[in-house]
């Protein structure tokens, strides 16, 4: 077995020209490669091409980079959780171009398998496929999207041995595993490395063919950001009431994705005697709660909104591409999101508004549209009084004829052929007031 080189930050930093492109693994600062892309911008070079899924925190990895004028492209899923790389959209300083965060991933697996592209159901009829080439397969339109490689890969991994095998740490597979096939030259930054043999061969997730340098790297409590702290939550009595009735739609057995805001407040209301298995888009199934001890993401996973939690009997780790997989290929049962609009088709906007650059699309493109059932949870009209269930989307599209139920913190409805049906009113509300405040009409099929 050969044995990859052991180099420095600062010679792994020196490996990247000018005009390359970059595949930069992590989420959040999870499994992100914080230290090689530290030294990189602490160097001249210029005019990269940054992949990731986001840019990380100010200050922190690839967003030194942004800021010092290095990135003159950033392709990626979620760069509204960086002001600056919002900003810097904004101000034309620096190119981007967005995918919804399944997509990504599929994207960099496809150009690290050798394969030429893919087609997608997820992002049909919305902004982000207003270029795209689209087929119909099995009766159902998808967007061709191409393989993507780059010149250099910066990826982070837990331990290796000095062949060159890569083993990832719980959620910390995330792009990694992936990132790692798609370049012509593959840099890994590890905790530590150890003599080849001391590694299971069972456990190791990038084969040491990928990996042509190591560098050795610890890590420090600082390099998480604010993932490495618990997050808090807003749940007012509105809130609330919603989370407790989307409980209600859940089963036993039921593998169920959660996404931010009011979803995340279904996840303290679940038992273990329930039976529910959480799935986070980021790489794991069988998501517990929040650790109780106050431990951050230094000794815990972390879920889709980068918040430390923990892991129940039973539960897995795996990779972007395999998360997404889960998806698409229907094997989630039930996604519970956010919503700004849901129309009378089942249309959902949840991931722009007017005025703001289209930064943020995540996974919300690839769970709308890939769940068997997708349910809304979101206040029943905006700040302004106007409705929030309307004839037809004003904001751009995350999923075409998706919905399934939206439930607001005054009435449940379902989706069917005809529209929207009212089937439950939240105590205390009435009729009428649903008629007053709901931007389109509705079938009432209350008992």
């Amino acid at each position: 077995m050969k044995n990859t080189p052991i180099i420095t930050v600062k010679e792994a930093a020196d490996k990247v020209k000018n005009n390359d492109i970059l595949l930069c693994g992590g989420f959040g600062m999870t499994g992100a490669p914080v230290q090689l892309l530290h030294a990189l911008a602490e160097t001249n070079i210029k005019d990269l091409t940054y992949i990731g899924n986001n840019v990380g925190e100010p200050g922190l990895g690839g967003d030194r980079l942004l800021t010092n004028g290095q990135l003159k492209r950033m392709i990626g899923s979620y760069f509204t959780s960086n002001p600056n790389a919002v900003k810097w959209a904004q101000e034309g300083k620096v190119e981007y171009t967005l995918l919804p965060q399944g997509t990504l991933g599929e994207a960099i697996r496809a150009g690290g398998m050798g394969i030429g592209g893919f087609y997608t159901p997820t992002s049909v009829g919305t902004v982000l496929a207003e270029k795209m080439e689209t087929k119909v397969i099995n009766n159902v339109e998808q967007v061709f999207v191409e393989g993507i490689r780059g010149n250099v890969a910066f990826i982070r991994a837990w331990k290796a041995d000095t062949a060159g095998n890569l083993t990832y740490r719980m959620t910390e597979q995330n792009f990694n595993t992936a990132m790692a096939t798609a370049a012509d030259l593959v840099i890994a930054e590890v905790e530590e490395i150890v003599p080849i043999g001391e590694l299971d061969p069972n456990q190791i997730h990038s084969q040491a063919c990928y990996v042509d340098f190591l560098v050795e790297a610890k890590l420090q409590k600082e390099h998480l950001g604010s993932s490495a702290s618990v997050g808090s939550k807003k749940a007012g009595e509105d809130r609330l009431i919603i989370a407790r009735r989307a409980l209600k739609e859940l089963q036993k057995g039921d593998i169920v994705n959660l996404g931010i805001g009011i979803p995340t407040l279904v996840a303290d209301l679940i038992k273990e005697e329930d039976g529910i298995i959480l799935h986070t888009e980021n790489g794991m199934l069988g998501v517990g709660p929040e650790p109780s001890d106050g431990s951050g993401a230094m000794t815990n996973p972390v879920n889709a909104g980068k918040v430390p939690v923990t892991a129940i009997k039973g539960a897995s780790y795996f990779d972007t591409s395999t998360s997404f997989g889960m998806i698409r290929g229907k094997h989630v049962d039930v996604a519970i999101m956010g919503g700004l609009e849901v129309d009378e088709k089942g249309n959902l906007a949840n991931w722009a508004v007017p005025g703001k650059p289209l930064l943020g699309v995540g996974g919300a493109m690839d769970l709308a549209s890939g769940a068997k059932k997708l349910i809304i949870t979101m206040n029943h009209t905006n700040k302004d009084g106007s409705p929030k269930l309307v004839k037809s989307c004003k904001l751009p599209i995350t999923a075409m004829n998706a919905v399934d139920i939206v439930i607001t913190d005054k009435a449940v409805f379902k989706i069917g052929d005809s529209g929207f049906e009212l089937v439950e009113l939240i105590p205390g509300v009435s009729l009428d007031e649903i008629k007053e405040q709901t931007g389109t009409s509705f079938i009432n099929k209350l008992k």
